[in-house]
Parts: C-alpha cells; structure tokens; sequence
C-alpha cells in the first residue's frame, strides 16, 4: 500500500545505556530536536543497561529522530566498555520500525533500508536489516543477527557471508567504540489480558493453550500430552500470530488468559476474545471483561467497534469517537480500571483535534465571520466535504436492517465505512489549510536584507505556496471519492433521498471551494511548468465532480419533484 499523507510509525531503538542519566538524556534530547516526534516511553534497566525508547511521528520524521539518537548514541556510549545482562551487538544494538496507521510492513522496511543506508553512509557504522527488512533469511531472526554479541563482532565481519548491509566490514577504532546496529521493521506488538470470574489456574491454561498459536495439549489435570518419543504433543492452536499462557493475578483475585498479539492484522483482537468467551463457556467459566497493557493503535479498537456493531445487525459505517465506545463496552475494557481511550490508544495521545474542529457551530462562524483572514474558503471547502461524507454515512445507516433493502445492507456498510474515513480526511484539512495559510504569511514575515537572508525568503514562500496550493487539490481531488458514496447513498432508504441530494449538492460546493483556493495559490507561484501540472489536475478533477452532481442532481428532483 502506499504511504498516507498522515501515517504515522512507531519506532523502538534500544541504546546501550540504562545507568547514566546524563548519556541517555543526551540520546532522547536529540530525538526529541524533531519537532514532529512525540517520545512516548522512555524505559532504563540498570541490570541490563540498557534503555528502550519508543518513539511515534511520521515516516520522515522517525527515520530522523532515529539518525540523531543513533548518532548520539555513537558519540556517547563506548562498548569497549559496556557490559549488562542484555545481549548487544552496539552502542544501538537495535532499531525497529513498526507500522501503526497509514503504512504497512513494506512500507517501514523501506524505512528500515532508508536509514541503514544513512547510518552506514554518514556514520559509518556496520548495519544488519532484520526481520521484516531483512535481504537475506537467515538474518530475519534477531537472535541470529546477534549472535556472538559485541565481543564476536570483529571475527563475524571478517566472515563473508556476514558481510552488513551497509556501512563497512573492515574493523576499525571507531566500530570498535560503537559496534554494529541491526535495524528493522516488525508488527505492533499489543499485550492484553482476558478476565476471568475463576482462581482455577489449570482452567486459564486449558483456555489459553486452545486459542493460541501452537500450544501444549493437556489432559484434564494439567498433565502434558506426549508422543511415543516423550516429546510435548502441540496442537496447531487457533489463531496465528497469538502467545497466550493462563495465570492467576493475585491483585485481582482471578485468573487471566494472557495474550501477546505480535500481528494484531493476522489475529484480530475481538476474534480471539470471542473465542476465549466459547472456550471458557465450556469449561463453565465466564469473561468477565478484559485489560489492556501499554498501548494499542487505533485500528485495532475500531475494527472491534465496527465487527460488534455488525453482529447487532446494525451499519458498521459508525464515527470514530463511537466506534471506540463500543469497543471498549463490547471488550470489558473498563472490566478492573478506568479505561481511558485517549491515554491508551497511540494516535489519540499524540493527535488531537486541530484548533478549528474543536469549535463549536456558533464559535466557528463567529471566527469565520471576524476580520480574521483564516479561517477562509478553503477550510470552509473542506468542512463542506465532511458534510457532504457525513450525510452519506447517515443514509448508509438508516438503510442497513431496514427490511426491503437486504439485496443493499452490505453496500451500505461498506459505503458508510468508507464515508467515514473521507469525513475524517477533511476534517483534518479543515486546520491544514488555515495552518498552510499561516505559513505562508510566516514565510512572507521573514527578513529580506542580505542576499542570503532574500535567498531564504523566497525558498519558504515557495514551499508554504506550494503546502497551500496541495491542501485544496487533495481536498478537491478526494471529493470524486466522495461521490461514489454518494451515489451509493442513491440506492439507500428512499426517506433519505433529500439527505443524499444535500450530500452531492455540498460535496459540489466543497470542489468548486477548493478548486477556487487552487487557483489563488497558483497566482503565488513563478513556476509556469508546477502550474500548469497543478492546474490540469484542477481541472480535471472539477469537471469530473461537477458532471457527476449534475447527474445526481437530476436524479433526486426527478424523484422529490
């Protein structure tokens, strides 16, 4: 898949150091020079030493804040020295990628590959790529990759076939200080726990050997199951990419089947509780509820909203914030605690409502209404998208369930699926263009004395043009999208229809809007041959949208006149 305008990775480097407060505020201080970073954990073992930092942000800015930690990591931190209870190959001994929305696994091995070669290149440190990034298979495993630790390193590079990936293999005084780095990408790793109202242990082991991957076949004391030779007889589990053992939790007086998801896209979180609920039924033992343990991306709780609103029979094609609720009702989420979906789900604790969707109606219009430039038509543009995708996702649920119009509930639950992720698209740009606004004014601001000083005023107000010239295009361009669930809305309850016409009529407003801003961006810009491509673009686009509302236009007075 390619790589969201908005995706956001998770990456895990892991340093050297868990003793000195001064080395790793040194690493986490040049992390955190990356505006666009959010340093979520930062974890030290003084018997490992060791420190493990998890870092959220886009794609770019991962990779970079992940070249300064790597790079401060070099400068302070001298493995002829270190020691700990943690294998380790270098001074970072290891930098996973991990995909949390917008990119998948290809996508961060591609970052995984992006910043070995820099590290290599700039730093001139050995790089190993792993598991999903890694070149060759038998590099996949880490344990492999590390095997030998620090001390085999320099034998292990004077042998061919282990030959880094990037950087050099001919020891030197500088690998000698810093080591070798492995580098990756791997899946979301989500630690849950299922409640259950027993203290039986052998029950919870029973339920957690049945659902995971692989597990131990026990008879009904507890007694392992083994073949003719003695050895363990496994029964292939029912779902992948699941570890789960059963214990008891003497701060909550019950047992839990302990789950690992180290593919929460292979295995879905709701499938797997659900299981554990008919598993346990049969062992006489109830699910009381669940609990989450760190963090967990938002898909995860918005696929489970939408797969327990679908089994009440109702349109999956929900809003976010509801779609969340329902995951937690559904799961027993608040079962032992609070649960608290802004702190424990990743996207909510580093993105937030921009400035503007937060208004109220009134406050909004007041804003709108004010001498203030922005906000102007191109966040009014983007609002009129989230109007228009909202009223379809509104006529896809007041079709699903509804008796005459079986042959169209699954239509409707995907259109309202997809509608709602458009509606969350635009309301994003509704701040994006307002804040590209003021870009550009800031770029405008900046002094223009000196040739140098002239130089750097141009080249910003160049880049803020052409930020202000991609919000509206992406916001005029996505409206085509729009109207496919628009005109499946055509099929929907015919009660709706008005609805479905507003719809079309508003998502028509939302790309003549957003053409118009296109176009007064453009004015800014010197490059004839960026503003002819822009400009076809444009173009193009709005006659497609426009045709299209026309059509559906006349459709709906036909039907209403």
């Amino acid at each position: 898949m390619p790589i969201a305008e908005n995706a956001l990775v998770e990456c895990v480097p892991n340093f050297s150091n868990g003793r000195d407060p001064e080395v790793i505020r040194a690493i986490t201080d040049a992390i955190e020079t990356v505006a666009g970073i959010t340093l979520l954990d930062v974890d030290p073992g003084d018997a490992t030493n060791r420190t493990v930092v998890t870092l959220v942000g886009s794609p770019a800015d991962a990779v970079e804040a992940a070249f300064r930690g790597i790079q401060a990591a070099q400068k302070s931190i001298d493995m002829q020295n270190h020691s700990g209870a943690h294998p380790r190959m270098g001074a970072t001994d290891v930098c996973p990628f991990v995909p949390v929305s917008g990119i998948d696994m290809q996508g961060c091995a591609q970052l995984a590959a992006q910043l070995g070669e820099r590290v290599g290149k700039e730093l001139g440190i050995p790089v190993f790529l792993y598991e999903r990034a890694a070149t060759q298979p038998e590099r996949a495993n880490l344990a492999t990759v590390r095997q030998g630790e620090y001390e085999g390193l320099q034998a292990k590079l004077q042998d061919p076939e282990w030959s880094p990936d990037f950087g050099p293999s001919a020891w030197s005084e500088s690998i000698a200080r810093s080591g070798a780095t492995v580098i990756g990408a791997r899946p979301f790793l989500v630690a849950y726990n299922v409640n259950l109202n027993t203290k039986n242990t052998r029950k919870a082991m029973k339920i957690a050997a049945l659902v995971r991957e692989k597990g131990i076949i026990r008879r009904e004391k507890g007694e392992i199951v083994r073949d003719a030779d003695g050895n363990a007889v496994r029964d292939p589990g029912m779902f992948k990419c699941v570890k789960g053992i059963g214990w008891f939790i003497e701060e909550y007086d019950c047992c839990q089947v302990s789950i690992n998801f180290t593919d929460h896209t292979v295995s879905a979180i709701h499938d797997v509780v659900d299981a554990i609920r008919r598993v346990a039924d049969k062992e006489g033992v109830v699910v009381t509820g669940s609990e989450l343990v760190g963090l967990i991306p938002l898909e995860c709780m918005v696929n489970a909203g939408r797969h327990y609103l679908t089994r009440q029979g109702l349109n999956p094609g929900a809003p976010e914030a509801e779609l969340v609720q329902v995951a937690i009702r559904s799961l027993g989420l608040d079962d032992l605690k609070p649960f608290d979906p802004n702190q424990a789900i990743i996207e909510r604790r580093i993105r937030t409502d921009g400035d503007l969707v937060k208004l109220t109606c009134r406050d909004f219009t007041d804003l709108l209404s004010s001498s203030s430039p922005a906000p102007g038509g191109g966040s009014v543009a983007a609002l009129c998208g989230a109007m228009a995708t909202g009223l379809a996702a509104m006529v896809g649920s007041l079709t699903t369930g509804k008796k005459g119009y079986e042959e169209q509930w699954q239509a409707m639950d995907e259109m309202a699926i997809a509608a709602q992720e458009l509606r969350e698209a635009y309301l994003t740009d509704v701040d994006a263009d307002t804040d590209a606004f003021n870009q550009i004014m800031a770029a405008f601001a900046l002094p223009n004395k000196s040739d140098d000083e002239k130089k750097a005023r141009e080249t910003a107000i160049k880049t803020a043009t052409l930020n202000a010239t991609d919000v509206p295009l992406r916001v005029l361009e996505r409206t085509n999208l729009a109207l496919d669930c628009i005109e499946t809305a055509l099929m929907g309850n015919k009660n709706a229809r008005s609805d479905a016409g507003v719809a079309a009529l508003t998502a028509w407003a939302c790309a003549e809007g957003a053409w118009y801003n296109v176009c007064i961006n453009l004015q800014g810009l010197k490059d004839k041959t960026v503003t002819h491509v822009y400009k076809v673009r444009a173009d193009t686009a709005l006659t497609q949208v426009t045709e299209r509302v026309q059509d559906i236009s006349d459709r709906v007075r036909s039907e209403l006149g």
